[in-house]
């Protein structure tokens, strides 16, 4: 959980699930992500062997970033728990105090596999 604690390195790790992304890109995709947190995520997602950073020799820079296989391991791992949510939270459901309380197109559709 310290790997990928926090808001937005679940988000981030699963974006890069997709296809590779570069800096601005990826931020872009992450509505709501401001300051320095993409940067620092990024760096610690690095430094934990999760993120593969590749620079570019190329004017100007060129910098994209891209599971590394413990990521994509990572993000496989996490599917079922994408199905359950799908299931049991985006879903309606008796006896789950937190179904129907978050819609298809709330932010936690990428997170639950872009449903």
């Amino acid at each position: 959980m310290d790997v990928i604690g926090g808001k937005w390195k679940v988000l981030m790790l699963w974006a890069l699930h997709e296809r590779p992304y570069r800096f601005g890109a990826l931020r872009r995709e992450l509505p709501g992500v401001t300051g320095k947190v993409p940067a620092s995520h990024l760096r610690e997602l690095e430094s934990d062997g999760i993120v593969h950073r590749e620079e570019h020799d190329e004017t100007p820079p060129r910098v994209e970033y891209s599971p590394t296989p413990g990521g994509t391991a990572l993000n496989e791992a996490r599917e079922p728990l994408g199905a359950w949510g799908r299931a049991n939270v985006l879903g309606p459901s008796e006896g789950s105090a937190a179904a129907g309380e978050v819609g298809v197109d709330d932010d936690v559709a990428l997170v639950a596999g872009g449903a």
